[in-house]
Parts: structure tokens; C-alpha cells; sequence
């Protein structure tokens, strides 16, 4: 037998997993960054991603953990009401993912359900063709540890529940009110008309030097595409364009530490 059902202790009941092949734990073996199955699912892994989410109000459906994470943890997992709990050894683990690692736990959870755009907050963080799944997670921890607690992107770009983005972001994604956008110049419109100023961080003739913006109580700041930056034609939509000041012979700060100063001045300009 592969599978038992087994107590560490009255309060949680486990189901042993001693191979990869029943269909018990398939979410977890097929499941890669930007898969995601009809009901929105996600998988999540490390102790510090899945214990900050375990403090959320997001549904789980199962935790595929080893013995140390359930009795080191246990308190977390206590609290919430999980239809399934799996035990393996970390080499199984390991097997599923297809490669050696340094965590002893996996999570499958459901997505949230997306913010609105008129619910989100007076400071709003935008992305613009973001290809890159690692910036879209730091990003997104950026905004949580600086207060900016609205995080639009584009449908099309990488979801930031994908796996490498949870990671990235240590779960602080959930901490966000989130919105995918279809057409950025209708959603800029949109949030024109509810009285944000749009800021586009990008390097032009006459962008405003970050030391000298003007920072209104609802503002939206856009960062574009890690190589190509923001278009001619998305610029013109936005009301101010906005730069860092730089040493002489450097071009550009990677995205997500220029999305990180600009938020911070932003969030501390009196």
C-alpha cells in the first residue's frame, strides 16, 4: 500500500504518500508557473510562502508536507480547516518538482477573487508588459512592505499567483488588492476619470527628476517592460512621466528596484 491514513496527534488526520504515482497528488506534479486549472488553482511552496498564506483568508485544499513542517507548524494548521493533509519524504518531494530542494512543504490554494477596479486604494502600482514572473513577485513584496496596497497588471503577462511569483514576492502578493487589466488605455482612462494622477516611470526629454514630483493623494504609478520600457503611445495616455536621477554612464535600475524607490519616495514625500 502506497497510501494510509495516519494521526501524528487528535487534532490532524494525514494521508501517507509513499509514491508519485496516484492520483491524490497530480496538482502538484503538473501544476508550473502560469498553468493554472478551471478553478483558479495555485501551488505555493517553502515554509515562509505557505505560513503567511495560512494566516490569509484563502481557501486551501491541501498541504503536501513532511513530518518535521506538520509538527513544527502544526499551530498554523490547526486553526484552518483543510480537506487534505498528505505526509512524504522530502525526496518525494523532491521528485515531483524535479529537481533538489531546500523547503519541506507545498501548498494548492485557490486564487482570490480579483479586486475591482473602483475598489482598489488611493495608491495604485501598474505593470505594463512585465514578462518576467521574478519581477512581478518583487514587485509585489516591494508594495506590500512600502503600504502601496493596489497591484494592477495585464491579463496577457504572467499571473502573479504562478509559483515562481508567490515565491519571489514570500506571499506578500495576498497581502494586495489585485486587478488584471484587459486594455491598458481604456484602464488608465478609467482610473483617470476616479481622480488618480498616472505616473509612468520613464526615462524621456521632459520626464519630472523624482526629487522634484509632486505627489497627490491618488496616484497610479505605470512601470513598463523590462527591455522595451513604456510605448510613445501608452506615454501620451499617462498625465506626468517620472525618472530617477542617475550617475552619469548608467541607464536604468532594474524594474523592480526602480518600482521600489519610486513607491518609497512616493509613499514619504510630505
Amino acid at each position: 500500500m502506497d497510501i494510509s491514513n495516519i494521526s501524528i496527534d487528535y487534532h490532524m488526520t494525514f494521508t501517507q504518500i509513499d509514491s508519485t504515482n496516484t492520483d491524490l497528488i497530480d496538482i502538484y506534479r503538473q501544476l508550473r508557473d502560469n498553468a493554472f486549472t478551471h478553478d483558479n488553482s495555485f501551488i505555493a511552496d517553502s515554509p515562509k510562502v505557505v505560513n503567511l498564506l495560512l494566516e490569509t483568508d484563502i481557501e486551501i485544499k491541501s498541504i503536501l508536507a513532511t513530518r518535521e513542517y506538520y509538527e513544527k507548524f502544526k499551530h498554523l494548521i490547526e486553526e484552518k480547516e483543510i480537506p487534505q493533509l498528505f505526509l512524504a519524504e522530502k525526496k518525494l518531494l523532491e521528485s515531483i518538482i524535479g529537481h533538489k530542494i531546500h523547503h519541506n512543504v507545498m501548498m494548492h490554494g485557490i486564487r482570490p477573487q480579483e479586486s475591482a477596479l473602483d475598489e482598489l486604494g488611493d495608491n495604485i502600482i501598474m505593470l505594463d508588459e512585465i514578462s518576467s514572473t521574478q519581477n512581478i513577485g518583487s514587485i509585489a513584496r516591494s508594495a506590500a512592505a512600502l503600504g502601496v496596497n493596489s497591484y494592477l497588471l495585464p491579463q496577457q503577462g504572467p499571473h502573479p499567483y504562478s509559483r515562481r511569483a508567490l515565491r519571489v514576492s514570500m506571499g506578500h502578493i495576498s497581502r494586495l488588492q489585485v486587478h488584471l487589466y484587459d486594455d491598458i488605455a481604456t484602464t488608465i482612462a478609467t482610473l483617470q476619470s476616479q481622480g488618480y494622477t498616472v505616473f509612468a516611470a520613464e526615462l524621456t526629454q521632459d520626464s519630472i527628476a523624482l526629487s522634484d514630483v509632486v505627489v497627490p493623494h491618488k496616484w497610479v504609478l505605470l512601470m513598463g517592460h523590462e527591455g522595451k520600457g513604456i510605448s510613445q503611445e501608452v506615454l501620451q495616455l499617462c498625465d506626468k512621466v517620472v525618472s530617477i536621477e542617475m550617475a552619469e554612464g548608467v541607464k536604468s535600475f532594474n524594474v523592480g528596484v526602480a518600482a521600489s524607490i519610486i513607491m518609497y519616495q512616493f509613499k514619504n514625500r510630505p
